[in-house]
């Protein structure tokens, strides 16, 4: 991989809507250890868009929620 494919894989990024009071969006780190770097909380109908970056590796998402992404969207907390 050459390092304009890394930068684009570090480009992408998500949208999560949030279709129930109280969704978490949890984004862990990347490196040796996984970590939780950052939570946000979500009231329905509320959106976020987050971005994976050189930080950040995943994103955990709780409660029922509509996320959105480059490959297509899928629900969760069904």
């Amino acid at each position: 991989m050459d390092i304009s494919e890394n930068m684009d894989i570090k480009a992408d990024y998500i949208v999560v809507k949030a279709l129930e009071d109280g969704v978490t969006i949890i984004g862990l780190t990347r490196g040796k250890e996984t970590k939780f770097a950052h939570t946000e909380k979500l009231d329905r109908g509320e959106i976020l868009v987050a971005q994976f970056t050189e930080h950040t590796s995943a994103i955990k998402v709780r409660g029922k929620a509509e996320i959105l992404t480059k490959h297509g969207s899928i629900t969760s907390g069904d």
